[in-house]
């Protein structure tokens, strides 16, 4: 939701041309090469453009996996409940539903633009509104509401579920979710050399993003905690909802308690799926473009065929189809692995979140006489935010290669260590053996006009 109102706060002021190609790779990119200086700057760029494409590619699976989450527990309330015969999909049948909307954001975006920025519009009121609605009424509607205290001050492990027992540690694996929630507020960065006055705009769609953001998310979250009604029966795989999703579970015990039917809790959750549907169609968008521009920079095997753009509809149309293809085959443990959305979470937020940290890291370690700043300057506090930010980073990129799940076995195991480990083992292997030795960096191929480029 905060991703697609910046878009159009930053649109509002004027757009250049090239939105096409340039809306999620330049910025980041090209800042992370300048703040590194002539020497450092390519292999800054190398670093900070695939990080950007793992992350973006596997926030489409994270998509697909809500969306394929929640339209299964639509399905199941549907038919009945989990304990009224109802259909719950089995893991081969989540998979098809998984694969679908990946080929489905594929083929929208291959065919349908005009569609999409319709769909981008309606989206914005689709979440604000509905996410609204959902935050007042569910607490409204249930038969009781849990006190402050409990909402503030209660400490639940939740330990035979989780295998976990260490509340440290899952202090530690509770700010997983928050974190990768917190993604996309750069999008006006992405967009800025394509708009007027983008060292203004630019950082105040970031802050009203964070702001928008946070105030949803926190009030979200409240207004289910406040409604919950019986939290060890939240997660048993025996409740109405097989215990598959715990929000539809509370807003079937508020709907269900009060009417005595769930019409009220498959409503919100068509709200809920419509945004992660949104969240992936424009995700789809976004790691194309990724692709597309590293293709550009001859920075992907087989540059020439990603970076082609179609003709006619002026899209990267085989780097669309390679994004949905290599979040297909991410996907593919979810027949024999239950932690398979943790997994593609965890690259997704390292992937997207190490992309921010190679700049401010650049930034940090860079002469002061050689920086020069804008009109949005934290003065004498940027390098200590800087650090704390950079921190911050290593901090959560590390939280989220832990085990969510005791014990550890095949069916729990969170691979995204191994993933991740492979693909930079082979991107810094590329680089080493070969890379440095022609890649500089972002390729600028447009120019400046009236102020916007």
């Amino acid at each position: 939701m905060a991703r697609r109102l910046l878009l159009y706060l930053v649109r509002r002021n004027g757009l250049g041309r090239n939105l096409l190609l340039f809306s999620d790779y330049w910025v980041f990119v090209f800042l992370g090469c300048h703040l590194a200086g002539p020497v450092w700057g390519p292999f800054a760029s190398w670093c900070c453009a695939w990080l950007e494409t793992i992350g973006l590619i596997a926030g489409i699976g994270t998509m697909a996996y809500s969306s394929s989450q929640v339209l299964q527990i639509i399905i199941l309330l549907c038919t009945g409940t989990n304990k009224g015969g109802g259909y719950l999909a089995s893991p081969e049948v989540f998979l098809g539903l998984y694969i679908a909307f990946t080929i489905t954001w594929a083929i929208l975006n291959t065919f349908a633009l005009k569609v999409i920025a319709f769909i981008d519009m309606i989206s914005i009121f689709w979440q604000i509104i509905g996410g609204s609605a959902l935050i007042i009424l569910l607490p409204l509607t249930s038969l009781s509401r849990k006190p402050a205290s409990y909402v503030f001050g209660h400490f639940e492990l939740a330990s035979e579920s989780t295998g976990i027992h260490s509340k440290p540690y899952a202090v530690i694996l509770s700010l997983l979710f928050s974190h990768f929630s917190l993604l996309g507020y750069d999008s006006a960065a992405h967009i800025t050399e394509e708009t007027k006055g983008a060292d203004k705009i630019g950082p105040f769609s970031m802050l009203s993003s964070i702001a928008l953001a946070t105030t949803f998310g926190w009030a979200y979250v409240l207004s289910l905690t406040f409604s919950i009604q019986n939290f060890e029966y939240l997660y048993d795989v025996n409740n109405e909802t097989g215990g598959a999703y715990v929000p539809a579970q509370i807003l079937y015990d508020a709907f269900h308690g009060r009417f005595q039917n769930s019409t009220g809790a498959i409503i919100f959750l068509i709200i809920i799926w419509g945004s992660f549907f949104f969240g992936g169609l424009s995700g789809t968008a976004s790691a194309a473009r990724v692709v597309y521009a590293l293709s550009r920079d001859e920075g992907l095997p087989f540059s020439s065929i990603w970076r082609k753009i179609h003709p006619k509809r002026k899209v990267p149309t085989n780097a669309v189809w390679l994004c949905a293809t290599v979040c297909i085959v991410a996907g593919l443990p979810i027949v024999k692995s239950n932690i398979v959305f943790t997994a593609i979470i965890s690259i997704c937020t390292i992937g997207w979140v190490g992309s921010y940290g190679v700049p401010i890291f650049a930034r940090l370690v860079m002469e002061e006489k050689n920086f020069k700043p804008g009109p949005f300057y934290l003065g004498r506090y940027s390098r200590p935010v800087g650090a704390v930010a950079l921190l911050w980073i290593g901090y959560t990129c590390s939280v989220f290669l832990l085990p969510t799940s005791y014990p550890i076995e095949w069916k729990s195991f969170n691979y995204a260590p191994v993933a991740l480990g492979v693909c930079l083992a082979a991107i810094m292997l590329w680089w080493m053996l070969d890379a440095r030795r022609w890649f500089k960096g972002p390729v600028r191929n447009i120019g400046v006009q009236n102020g916007t480029v």
